[in-house]
């Protein structure tokens, strides 16, 4: 009997991490290892860097996961004191994101003394540098497969949204990455949380227990006076040094930087990766469009497991007599999601229409002037129903009244999950024409531009008319990809011969 297949993960977070940061990667990656568990042809082992770190400055090192859950602690691995700060955010702009020997030589043992592996599969770069890529180059037999779920290769801000306002189309050679984030963190404070949290844990203090919370808060607080003071005696006062103007020459030297970054990083891609995978095709267009060599992209949907609501459910049927619609959005209050272009949307209708036109919005509460103006929508609207969050067991009961679902996002969202989540529920979508939520509906009358207050109203207004047939609809949609889908899919291509040089 040959020898099962053996694959890599990686990602900058556990995936079984306790207070489930990583978002919907992380939620994918843990749907992966799940799938594969009792599979005698395929073993996986998972590893993650750029969280963990030692209360004092030591070398990179690697060791299984010493906290949280205790479920396959015999295949997931974490590497400590990383020169990469993950997630992206915590080290924007740091040239280790590229490059820095100590973490990739530590990389490499790992990979020399865990493997051989057939395939290493990337579901992030962050928290490593780009250069462990180079694995490939000391073992030439292994597949290099690198899934993109964000942009961070192209943008350090990884989701090609500059200064929390709009998207960027063209980063100006790095200039506009030098002035994108209206705050940088203290990278030092930073790794001294990471450095407190890690110990914490490995002690058996879990994160939501007052001990852990209490113990965090107050060792933090004494480090933050600390590195507070320290400031002070190099007399660098209390003031962040990136809120002082640049003079012209560093900024021009950082722009270079930035733009040195994409280029090293586009270049690792394309020297060492067998593929490169993309969630939908308007990810894989992007990632062509900044220099990834077209013939590694692939477009590979994710599989979800919401997708086995789709051949499960009825869609809805035409309904000419159908007086109001009701709207829904799932997700965040924030700009990039497209949530105040929605209510600005909202408030510009013309009266008739709004009049036929209910809202349902499922999101954490936001900021008092915001949720004033949510409420204010209930005098203009038909009705306004409002969620203050949900979990997944509650999605059922909160899309029962929706007839539309609504993604306005403005930034280029991979594939957002809520859009599968009502997509999968059989409740068209509309949405803007910016990344991979329109492939679910392939539906072009159910696409406004992003952004655009007026074409958001023609499509309105197409609906409430009972111009867009939805019998059409469901036929040019796509059906969602369930987990073992997916998986069929992604052995695969873990499987193919490399293509001959």
């Amino acid at each position: 009997m040959s020898r099962p297949l053996r694959v890599l993960y990686y990602n900058w977070v556990d995936y079984l991490d306790t207070e489930k940061r990583g978002g919907g990667v992380t939620l994918y990656q843990r749907n992966l290892m799940e799938g594969l568990e009792g599979r005698d042809n395929v073993e996986a082992v998972f590893l993650s860097a750029g969280l963990g770190h030692d209360l004092r400055a030591r070398a990179p090192r690697w060791e299984p996961v010493r906290h949280g859950p205790a479920e396959n602690g015999d295949c997931r691995y974490e590497l400590i004191n990383s020169g990469v700060l993950a997630s992206a955010h915590a080290s924007f702009g740091d040239p280790a994101q590229v490059s820095h020997p100590p973490t990739s030589d530590v990389f490499f043992d790992f990979v020399a003394r865990t493997g051989p592996y057939d395939v290493i599969h990337f579901n992030n770069l962050e928290g490593l540098p780009v250069e462990v890529l180079a694995v490939k180059e000391q073992h030439p037999e292994t597949r290099i497969v690198l899934s993109l779920h964000n942009y961070y290769p192209i943008c350090p801000q990884v989701n090609l949204w500059a200064h929390e306002r709009e998207t960027c189309e063209d980063f100006q050679g790095g200039a506009r990455c030098v002035t994108c984030l209206p705050h940088q963190h203290d990278a030092r404070l930073l790794r001294g949380a990471n450095a407190v949290s890690y110990r914490l844990r490995c002690a058996g203090l879990q994160p939501g227990t007052w001990a852990y919370d209490l113990a965090f808060r107050g060792i933090l607080a004494i480090g933050r006076r600390g590195l507070q003071a320290l400031r002070w005696l190099r007399g660098r006062g209390q003031v962040m040094a990136e809120n002082r103007l640049l003079e012209p020459h560093v900024a021009a030297d950082r722009a270079k930087a930035f733009a040195a970054r994409r280029a090293a990083m586009i270049d690792l891609i394309n020297t060492h990766c067998d593929h490169v995978l993309c969630v939908s095709d308007a990810v894989r267009m992007l990632a062509q469009r900044y220099g990834v060599a077209s013939a590694l992209t692939r477009t590979s949907y994710i599989g979800t497991r919401a997708a086995e609501f789709y051949d499960e459910t009825a869609p809805a049927q035409d309904n000419p007599q159908k007086q109001t619609l009701t709207l829904g959005y799932l997700g965040y209050m924030r700009r990039d999601k497209g949530f105040f272009f929605l209510l600005d949307a909202l408030e510009a209708l013309p009266p008739d229409l709004a009049a036929r036109l209910r809202i349902m919005v499922a999101a954490r509460a936001a900021d008092p002037a915001t949720m004033a103006r949510l409420r204010a929508l209930g005098d203009h609207l038909a009705e306004v129903i409002y969620h203050d969050g949900y979990t997944h067991a509650e999605l059922e009961a909160i899309l029962a009244p929706v007839d539309i679902g609504v993604v306005p996002v403005l930034w280029h969202d991979n594939l957002p999950q809520v859009a599968i989540e009502m997509h999968a529920r059989r409740i068209p979508l509309l949405t803007a024409a910016r990344g991979g939520a329109p492939e679910l509906g392939n539906c072009p009358e159910m696409v406004f531009a992003p952004g655009d207050v007026a074409d958001f109203a023609r499509r309105i207004q197409a609906l409430l008319a009972g111009e867009i047939s939805m019998q059409a609809y469901w036929h040019g949609a796509m059906r969602p990809v369930t987990v073992p889908e997916h998986l069929v899919e992604l052995l695969e291509i873990y499987e193919e011969h490399e293509a001959a040089p």
